[in-house]
């Protein structure tokens, strides 16, 4: 399985001063790219089960099983997914804006799990680094069934995601992505974590809120399930829009409106 050539590189530079790094210096690397992550976590799995009670959940607890130098050892010299794609400009392009997004949506796992005091934040950023990975996976194996399903949700602005993928697949992603993570023995915890049936579960919240607003916001802030995504966020965080908007760094002029649309919603609502 192919990964970014940024990951590529970065690892290489740490294993130029393998003596002075850490496994979360190395974690920190890898949490940038879900098609790492998920290399680290299947490979790590068989070992789990003969040294450990549980499963490893989170990259720098598998760094620290392998031992720093048997893990550049195992993945010394990736395929990249720059190499892979070098063909198809499109497909390529295409795996890089969901590789983005879902850098994104870790971004904000975090720092909303920081703020929550989650017991274990990585296990919460992993998962929203690994929430699409089916669609990450589609535009590096089958580029030309991504490109339909993305052609049909931009001529049909009304149309969900899962019906596409369904219309064009014949099942909708979710499906792909449970089945390799059965195949490649991927944590439990991950899998209930970005499962969004799952969403009565503060951490799920989390991970799934994380992931909506990062896709919401992917071109811009005019979405208009931004308000709704944004509301979620408040009673997840338990603070006010304006602290919420300020945290995200949206323009000033955008924080205007949606401050001025939120006032308009309050009004407009019958006092008891």
């Amino acid at each position: 399985m192919p990964i970014l050539r940024q990951t590529a590189r970065r690892l290489e530079q740490c294993y130029e001063r393998v003596d002075s790094i850490s496994g979360r210096d190395i974690a920190s690397i890898v949490l940038q790219d879900p098609l790492m992550a998920v290399r680290v976590l299947a490979y790590i799995q068989p070992f789990t089960g003969k040294h450990l009670r549980s499963d490893i959940t989170t990259i720098a607890n598998a760094v620290m099983m392998l031992g720093i130098e048997p893990f550049f050892r195992k993945f010394e010299t990736p395929a990249t997914i720059e190499s892979a794609l070098k063909d198809e400009p499109q497909a390529l392009l295409g795996v890089l804006q969901v590789i983005r997004r879902v850098q994104r949506a870790s971004r904000y796992a975090h720092d909303w799990a920081f703020e929550r005091h989650d017991l274990n934040i990585e296990e919460v950023t992993l998962a929203a680094l690994l929430h699409d990975l089916g669609e990450v996976l589609l535009w590096c194996f089958a580029p030309k069934l991504a490109s339909e399903i993305r052609e049909r949700l931009q001529k049909d602005k009304t149309l969900r995601s899962h019906i596409a993928q369904q219309e064009v697949l014949g099942f909708p992603l979710i499906d792909l992505q449970k089945a390799l993570c059965t195949a490649w023995h991927l944590p439990e915890l991950l899998n209930a974590l970005m499962d969004d049936a799952n969403a009565h579960l503060p951490r799920v919240q989390n991970v799934t809120l994380a992931v909506n607003l990062a896709r919401h916001s992917t071109d811009d802030w005019n979405n208009t399930a931004l308000p709704d995504d944004f509301a979620s966020i408040e009673r997840l965080l338990h603070i006010d829009r304006h602290t919420l908007l300020n945290r995200l760094g949206i323009p000033g002029d955008a924080i205007q409106r949606f401050m001025l649309a939120q006032e308009t919603d309050d009004s407009s609502k019958p006092t008891a």
